[in-house]
């Protein structure tokens, strides 16, 4: 662990220095792709091994650069990592580490919330190797014992760079000001951002997902405690949220987080409901859970500061442009194959059993497997193991599967079991059809998130397909062999 850094005040593009020249400095930053201030060059964030249990530190390739990935490839190689530690750049020692329990427990020993797969969510930055913080229902961060973090009405800011496509409708994903008491203290008690669908208590306009504050016993897209229609539902690869408060006032903003500007969604009084003026903050900081430790929630976190001081617009944006020109971007691994929209493709398992699979529709009936192919098999069985690439069907930054000899049929999910069905045209056939890639969990080819159900990836179990996450109640999310089970390599088209 660090206990503290030498921060430059120094003109930069670097959010930290860019909020301590607009006088609302930095008091957390986080981050597992980058450096945050110009002068920064501790480490970023703490792995620990499966396989012996040992910890390492992942750094800077250079003062104020971008995570040496490598660091993590190294050493994790062979076996599984999980985040330990996220550390604070800001020299004030306000680490997230694993969540104890709180008004929920969380499904760790002890209560305790699990710890992020350091592998499951690789981007590039700048063009550079990273990883995020890929937070599945039951992880979360915490920090009960901050220091400067913004107490009681007093004014704060914060920014977070979130995935746009990772998201549920638990409660709650969040990044900011929460309980030192890792429990609900009533109205006004936090500040912090959340990203999701939930319309437990406010939403925005269309399906979500939303940017919201959540303040304790409500998430709040404006002033109402249910429905801002100026707040849109959002569906950029990589998101900007932005949240900042003070004495009966607070905004939210939010942006693509790989071009443009911050759009504002509100900007006004605090909520028209008893308790939240004036706050009542307690300055713990919390990723990934609620302020009660509720921990149902889904998403993926990759930077993100709290600030002391209400920060202009100004510095909004121009911290705004920082993060586009750090040029976030999905990870391909280089694999063979194409997933280019309008390519085909044939998908081959990588689990040591079943090398020779690939991914097929049944010849009698709608469920697809997984089945040998080779040279010698006939031409239909080559054709129902081939698959046109499309733009995703819901979320055009992905992508769906349409079968080369059964045109107009696609590879969905129904009651967690992959079929080949027609499209009929529904948003949730859409989502149903449509899957994410990210770079294999065993670091081979692919793996495929669903689009609708986040923590859910593209499996084969006992030769069926499903989505699947890794542990849960159904047959098919047993851990074992999850890495490989959902890693498919995009090999040359059978037909």
């Amino acid at each position: 662990m660090i206990s503290g850094t030498q921060v430059s005040q120094a003109a930069s593009t670097l959010p930290c220095d860019l909020y301590a020249g607009g006088g609302s400095p930095c008091v957390a930053a986080h981050s597992t792709t980058r450096a945050l201030y110009a002068s920064y060059n501790g480490p970023l964030y703490q792995l620990r091994r499966a396989s012996d249990n040992a910890t390492r530190d992942v750094g800077l390739l250079s003062a104020g650069g971008y995570v040496n990935a490598a660091t993590q490839d190294a050493f994790c190689a062979g076996t599984s990592c999980v985040i330990s530690a996220i550390y604070d750049q800001s020299g004030r020692g306000n680490h997230l580490t694993q969540a104890p329990p709180g008004g929920f427990n969380g499904p760790a020993p002890g209560g305790y919330d699990n710890l992020a797969d350091a592998a499951a969510a690789p981007v590039t930055v700048a063009g550079h190797k990273a990883y995020g913080v890929f937070v599945a229902p039951g992880t979360g961060y915490r920090n009960n014992r901050t220091n400067g973090v913004a107490t009681g009405d007093n004014p704060e800011g914060m920014y977070a760079v979130f995935d746009g496509t990772h998201y549920n409708g638990g409660c709650c994903f969040d990044y900011g000001n929460a309980e030192t008491t890792s429990h609900d203290d009533g109205n006004g008690t936090m500040e912090a951002l959340y990203f999701g669908t939930s319309k437990g208590w406010g939403y925005g306009a269309g399906p979500g997902p939303w940017v919201m504050s959540d303040l304790e016993n409500g998430l709040f897209s404006g002033r109402s405690t249910r429905y801002n229609a100026n707040d849109p539902t959002v569906n950029n690869r990589f998101q900007t949220a932005v949240l900042k408060g003070e004495p009966n006032h607070w905004a939210l903003r939010g942006g693509n987080a790989r071009s443009g500007g911050l759009s504002t969604y509100y900007d006004g009084p605090r909520p028209d409901a008893p308790g939240y003026n004036p706050m009542k903050k307690q300055g713990a900081i919390i990723l990934g859970i609620g302020g009660d430790n509720s921990n149902a929630s889904a998403g993926t976190f990759y930077e993100g500061v709290m600030t002391s001081g209400y920060p202009s617009d100004a510095t909004d944006n121009a911290v705004q442009a920082g993060i586009t020109a750090a040029a976030y971007a999905p990870y391909s691994s280089g694999d063979p194959g194409s997933l280019n929209p309008g390519s085909r493709v044939s998908l081959r398992a990588t689990t040591a059993c079943c090398g020779g699979d690939y991914v097929r529709h049944g010849a009698a009936d709608t469920d697809v497997v997984i089945a040998p192919v080779s040279g010698s098999s006939s031409a239909a069985d080559k054709a129902a193991a081939t698959w046109t690439v499309r733009a995703g069907l819901g979320n055009s930054a992905c992508v769906s599967l349409e079968s080369v000899d059964a045109p107009g049929r696609y590879l969905r999910h129904y009651d967690y079991r992959l079929r080949l069905d027609p499209n009929d045209g529904s948003a949730i056939f859409a989502q149903d059809a449509t899957f994410c890639p990210q770079a294999g969990h065993n670091g081979r080819g692919y793996s495929f998130q669903s689009a609708n159900f986040s923590e859910k990836y593209l499996r084969h179990y006992t030769l069926g397909l499903y989505i699947a996450a890794n542990g849960g109640t159904n047959p098919w999310d047993n851990a074992g062999l999850w890495n490989d089970d959902t890693s498919w390599i995009p090999a040359s088209p059978w037909a």
